[in-house]
């Protein structure tokens, strides 16, 4: 009888994560969007040195995390990003700030 619960397992698909506001203020500029609250996959080690490079840069004030409102109004994707998709848009964002 393994095959119906195998079969159940293969027609149950998980959904995307939920989403969650996020609201940043900075000096005079309020902005609040909707993002997923979780990671598709886990993240590779670029991707983790590309995030910590565009925080680090915020951090500093070279960049303001609108760079990240204003891509995402730009592209609108529809389903969650994988770590390459992930991946490119960082390596995007960084390469605006040099």
């Amino acid at each position: 009888m393994t095959t119906v619960p195998a079969a159940a397992l293969d027609a149950w698909v998980p959904g995307s994560p939920p989403e969650m506001t996020v609201v940043v203020h900075a000096r005079d500029q309020r902005v609040e969007t909707e993002i997923l609250s979780a990671a598709d996959t886990a993240y590779t080690q670029r991707e983790v040195d590309l995030s910590l490079g565009l925080l680090s840069h915020f951090v500093r004030g070279s960049a303001s995390p609108s760079t990240l409102t204003q891509w995402w109004a730009e592209n609108r994707p529809t389903e969650v990003l994988r770590s390459r998709r992930r991946e490119a848009a960082l390596e995007g964002w960084l390469a605006r700030l040099l």
